[in-house]
């Protein structure tokens, strides 16, 4: 990674105070743990995302949420690319996933979408896949509910003491793949919350 280019970590969500707390919006949600723990201010909007601009261990870091709504992240992801002229390397994505079991973190180093739309615009709008992602379990839906709506569902009120656990634990995964890069952040955090770091 360059040295004296930023990292940029992006979560993924919808803008707007009625997703707030849904699970779609999980990495809105990392985001903002990130900047809570680094103590980040001076929020501005650029390339139609809210950005602020931080520190970690000397590095600077880009902490970006889209406000294009989830289907058109891609937007803000290759804006902020362009601006900052970052390499794919210094890019960490951070999202829910459905096919992971909530609980989970983990990260991998590119593929496919795997049906979220907000990366396969992401996807669409780079030209690659390979690129950094953080992945956070929501599980499947429950019976024959859409993914659509469960998704768009806020997480249940039993839920979030475990949410926050998550959060803690994929920020200690986003600031090891700043420190140590992508596969030894790999190797400490990839599993749920149960496997040891």
């Amino acid at each position: 990674m360059s040295d004296n280019l930023p990292f940029l970590i992006v979560g993924l969500g919808n803008p707007g105070r009625e997703y707030k707390d849904n699970r779609h919006n999980y990495g809105f949600m990392l985001v903002d743990r990130l900047a809570v723990r680094l103590n980040a201010r001076n929020m501005r909007i650029q390339s139609k995302a809210i950005v602020l601009a931080t520190q970690h261990n000397g590095r600077k870091l880009i902490l970006a949420k889209p406000q294009t709504y989830m289907n058109l992240s891609g937007q803000s992801v290759q804006g902020l690319m362009r601006f900052y002229k970052l390499p794919l390397e210094n890019l960490l994505l951070c999202y829910d996933d459905l096919d992971l079991p909530f609980g989970t973190v983990r990260l991998r180093p590119g593929g496919g979408a795997g049906g979220q739309k907000g990366v396969a615009n992401t996807i669409q709008h780079l030209g690659t896949q390979e690129f950094a992602r953080l992945r956070l379990g929501i599980d499947r839906p429950p019976g024959r509910m859409e993914a659509a709506a469960y998704v768009l569902q806020d997480f249940p009120s039993g839920d979030l003491i475990a949410v926050s656990q998550v959060l803690d634990r994929a920020a200690d995964a986003a600031f090891c793949w700043m420190d140590e890069g992508l596969l030894a952040a790999m190797n400490k955090f990839n599993g749920n919350g149960s496997d040891p770091a």
